[in-house]
Formats: C-alpha cells, sequence, structure tokens
C-alpha cells in the first residue's frame, strides 16, 4: 500500500503552488509514494525550444500515474502548450477518457439560484482522444486574397463505440441517466454517425434511460435544469466545453478536478484541476488548491487505493463546510498553504479513525 510511482508536472504558475499542497495531502494519507518532479512547462519552453524532451513519453511510461499541475504561460501561445505536452501524454497513453465530476461542495455557492448540492452533481464523460482536436488541415494559399484554413474532425468506430460504452458503464454505477451530447442538426457527418454508434450501444444497457440533445440545448439545461441530469457524454470538444460550463455553475473551476483516464490501465493515467495557471497570482500563496486535492483523490481512487481517496474527499468538504480556512476565491482570507494544511490535517484524521475502525 502505497508503494507508487508517481510523475508530478507542476506546469506553470499557480499549477506550482497547488501541486505542492496535493502532494502535502496524498503523503499525509498515504506515505511511501515515490515522486519524481519534471519541470516540463512554458518556461521550459522558452528555455528549451520544447514543452518537454523528444524522449518525454518513454520517461513517464514506467510511472504508477502522472499529476499534471495547469500550463499556460505569457508569451506562449495556448495551441503551442496544448499540443506539445498534454494531447501527445493523453493520446501516447490511451488516455482516452476524460472524467470530469462536477458537483456543489458543501460551505460553496452556485452560481444558481436556489440550487443545492442535489441539484448539482453531474459526470462528464468527454472523448479524449480524437474528435475536433484533429491535427488534420492546414493553411491554404497563405496571404492570398483566396487564403483559406481546413480544420478536419476524425470520429472512428473504435473511439466513438469505446468512449460511450465507458459512460454507460457510469451511468449504470449511479442513477441510471445518461444524456449524449451531440449537434447532428448541424455537422451532418459526424454528428449522426455518433448518434447511431450511441443509439446501438443503448441497446445493450436496457437499465440505463437515455436522452440526446442538442449541445446548444444542453448547455441551457446545465443552467436552468441540471437535476434533470447525471451522466453526460460527448465528443471531444463539447465535453470541453460542457465540463467548463457545469464547473462554473457549481462554484467555479478553481473546486474542479479531472482524470485523463487509460481504462485498459496498460499506460499511466494523468490526473489534474481543470483550472488554468493563473500567473497574475502565481506564487503570491492565495490560489485555491481545492481542485489540485480532489484530482489526487481521483488518482487515488484510480489506483484502487480507496480509502485514502474517500479520506481525502470527505476532508475537502469538511474543511470548506466547516468555512473557516478559506482561500479569497471562497470569500476566505486563508493562504494556499494554509487550506492545503487544514485539508492534510482532516484526512490525516479520518485515515487513522478508519484505521482504527478496522482493527
Amino acid at each position: 500500500m502505497g508503494n507508487y510511482r508517481i510523475a508530478t508536472i507542476p506546469g506553470d504558475g499557480i499549477g506550482v503552488d497547488v501541486t505542492a499542497e496535493a502532494v502535502k495531502v496524498i503523503d499525509r494519507v498515504l506515505p511511501g509514494v515515490a515522486w519524481t518532479t519534471f519541470d516540463w512547462s512554458c518556461e521550459n519552453y522558452l528555455r528549451t525550444g520544447a514543452m518537454m524532451p523528444a524522449d518525454g513519453v518513454e520517461r513517464l511510461a514506467g510511472f504508477d500515474a502522472i499529476f499534471l499541475g495547469a500550463v499556460g504561460f505569457p508569451g506562449v501561445p495556448d495551441h503551442v502548450s496544448l499540443w506539445g505536452l498534454l494531447i501527445p501524454l493523453r493520446r501516447a497513453f490511451g488516455q482516452y477518457v476524460n472524467l470530469r465530476p462536477v458537483r456543489l461542495l458543501p460551505g460553496t455557492e452556485s452560481a444558481l439560484r436556489d440550487r443545492t448540492a442535489a441539484d448539482l452533481d453531474l459526470l462528464i464523460v468527454r472523448e479524449n482522444s480524437e474528435g475536433e482536436y484533429s491535427e488534420i488541415g492546414g493553411i491554404h494559399n497563405p496571404g492570398r486574397p483566396d487564403e483559406f484554413v481546413l480544420q478536419e474532425s476524425v470520429f472512428t468506430r473504435t473511439g466513438c463505440e469505446r468512449i460511450i460504452r465507458y459512460a454507460f458503464e457510469r451511468a449504470a454505477e449511479r442513477s441510471g441517466l445518461l444524456c449524449s451530447a451531440t449537434k447532428s442538426n448541424g455537422l451532418i457527418h459526424s454528428m449522426p454517425y455518433w448518434d447511431s454508434v450511441f443509439e446501438r450501444i443503448a441497446a445493450e444497457y436496457p437499465a440505463v434511460r437515455t436522452r440526446q440533445m442538442h449541445v446548444d440545448a444542453l448547455a441551457a439545461e446545465i443552467v436552468l435544469h441540471p437535476d434533470r441530469l447525471d451522466v453526460i457524454v460527448g465528443s471531444n470538444l463539447f465535453g470541453d466545453i460542457l465540463s467548463d460550463l457545469a464547473a462554473a455553475v457549481t462554484g467555479g473551476l478553481g473546486l474542479a478536478p479531472s482524470g485523463n483516464i487509460n481504462p485498459a490501465r496498460d499506460a499511466p493515467s494523468m490526473f489534474e484541476a481543470v483550472h488554468g495557471s493563473a500567473p497574475d497570482i502565481a506564487g503570491l500563496g492565495i490560489a485555491d488548491p481545492v481542485a489540485q486535492i480532489l484530482a489526487g483523490a481521483m488518482m487515488l481512487e484510480h489506483l484502487g487505493e480507496h480509502a485514502a481517496a474517500a479520506a481525502i474527499d470527505r476532508a475537502v468538504c469538511d474543511v470548506l463546510a466547516d468555512g473557516a480556512v478559506r482561500t479569497p476565491d471562497l470569500g476566505g482570507s486563508a493562504t494556499t498553504a494554509e487550506l492545503g494544511t487544514a485539508v492534510a490535517d482532516r484526512a490525516a484524521e479520518l485515515s487513522s479513525d478508519s484505521a482504527t475502525a478496522r482493527t
């Protein structure tokens, strides 16, 4: 127990700050984790011309998991940082599931009026390896009046089937309700194909109730009637947008974790907060570490350390519900380290109580 090799890539800005706190929390409930830190970031790109070295994938392949901080830095275009680090790792390691739980945490407020935690508890399953995020295309006739850009989407049978089936499995474990995000009235080839795969796989899960909604209507549903939703499955682009919208509705991106999952477990999965690097507050000690801490709990859950993961999740809820230690974004004056320490102390207490109960 706890003898895992985990690679940390703290990234840029507050990614460095919050990753340190999440590691501190994990160490309190699961001693013995061997951490290896890789300084792959936008700042590294400005120094070396690369987000990660040419053998980066090979260097990470032997780890049990990857713990990624936020990436982004002024002067480095977002497409450079994304396609130089995050997307290559997702695809090299078969992390075709981007899993984003979004819920209203105790002691926090929704952007929606009169909504409670019972109304806001969603799981968004995003396809993570193909779809609209494709490298196929290019700029043609550059600089001429007839200049144009071509951007292709890729929807394979394998890619659609595996992500939709994964979503059905998760829905069956939860409330038995699954909604598919589509846009088949506008995207004449890709989305009707996605819909056909969804309908075919639905026949294998008669106990799961299904809905198919155009993505714009589904965005409105998240805002107007989130209680009617539970698990949502979407393509790479749709899942990305809807999960950020849902996170904003449930209290902000600073509270939202995510996992890039390899369900086959033949390569490491990668866990990260949804929020960005916020370079304007980096190093000031005011960033909210909750999302990164919860991403750590997701990582431990994936590794089979269910008790440790549950202790961290419960500790976050307890500390936020108490309200005494909160960072400025949550209406308090605590520092990043103070909130991290409060969660670590509570998680250690819960973990100790659980161990005592088992003996």
